[in-house]
């Protein structure tokens, strides 16, 4: 039997997306035993997955420690691991691979670039360009398995998979429908959209349609929070107690609500591996490319200012990206509202016809 370990010690949406390769594994080597390394705080989004046979959590912090590196990095090497895959590709799981004995250690690097040090017997390239419909970010790892162990057919859908007793969560039995989830803030500062303009999106909802609003934010997120919801004109519509405070109790709520609104992030992942229809709204640094799986204007469409207003960015480099992420509230201001409203009004009025008022 195959011992293979997925080291995706990130945020919640690349441990979502990086699923795709326990899926993919599994049918190349059905009789393996696939282990998959993650922070605490992701597991929610992998838990009840067939596919995956053991997490193996890590706290983020206490990981930076060099002595708690060095003792993770000594129990991965008494696992006698046959393969491992390393989409994290940072210098912790580059290390952890390096030190594993694995006979087969697969990881990212850029073009052109070379390693110091032989981390991987089998470092494969990011792509330039993706071709499916999945996004480049889950395409790069599933071409991290096809690269070494080719693929026949190739399933690049994420999936969270609910037990019965969590389709029946009955949180929303007392909410009038349709009711929609609203990521007010993205999982950091430079993430989410300024308060005022998050603002008057919530009130053209509300004032457009009869429907209940939920908040999706994270817990030391709450002050706020509140803050944008005190702005909001229609306070009657949106409903502040119902709130899950982990990442399993936000998969059951969302289970339950009708579509997301939200800031690019992790929330984004998890409705669209529900088949909840979702409207994402984009970090001026992000590369929208890497991450807008499935987008197809009805289902899921998303906002970005690249988009928009092409000529305020200089042919969006990397340097560029990194640039604006150290201060994007500028380039944040320059996708108004108004322009998101375009979009958004024809996707919901898509999915909430029947609540028009």
């Amino acid at each position: 039997m195959k011992q293979i370990l997925v080291i995706q010690n990130k945020r919640i949406g690349d441990v979502l997306i990086s699923s795709v390769l326990a899926n993919n594994l599994k049918k190349v080597f059905p009789d393996s035993h696939i282990t998959y390394f993650v922070y605490d705080y992701t597991v929610g989004v992998l838990q009840g997955n067939p596919n995956i046979d053991h997490i193996e959590v890590a706290n983020d912090k206490e990981l930076k420690k060099f002595g708690v590196l060095i003792s993770t990095i000594r129990q991965i090497r008494k696992k006698n691991y046959d393969i491992i895959f390393d989409p994290y590709a940072k210098l912790q799981s580059r290390l952890m691979c390096l030190f594993s004995g694995a006979d087969y250690r697969i990881g990212f690097v850029r073009p052109g670039k070379r390693l110091p040090l032989p981390f991987y017997t089998h470092p494969v390239p990011f792509i330039k360009t993706h071709s499916r419909a999945c996004g480049k970010a889950i395409e790069n790892r599933i071409n991290l398995i096809d690269q070494v162990f080719p693929l026949e057919m190739i399933d690049d859908v994420p999936r969270i998979h609910l037990e019965a007793e969590e389709r029946q969560y009955r949180g929303l039995n007392e909410i009038k429908p349709p009711v929609v989830m609203v990521g007010v803030l993205g999982s950091t500062a430079i993430k989410s959209m300024p308060y005022d303009y998050i603002v008057q999106l919530i009130d053209g909802i509300c004032e457009r349609y009869a429907v209940t609003l939920l908040f999706n934010y994270a817990p030391h997120q709450k002050e706020e929070a509140l803050k944008i919801y005190q702005a909001c004109r229609y306070p009657d519509q949106i409903n502040m107690e119902i709130y899950e405070d982990s990442i399993r109790g936000f998969v059951k709520l969302m289970n339950q609500c009708d579509l997301l609104v939200a800031n690019e992030g992790g929330s984004v992942h998890i409705a669209k591996a529900l088949n909840k229809p979702t409207f994402t709204i984009y970090s001026p640094y992000i590369e929208k490319v890497d991450w807008n799986s499935f987008e197809d204007g009805i289902i899921h469409n998303s906002m970005h200012l690249l988009d928009e207003k092409p000529e305020l960015y200089d042919g969006f480099t990397r340097e560029q990206r990194k640039a604006i992420e150290q201060n994007p509230e500028t380039m944040y201001r320059e996708l108004t509202p108004e322009m998101i409203a375009e979009k958004l009004t024809p996707f919901l009025d898509n999915h909430l016809k029947a609540s028009r008022k």
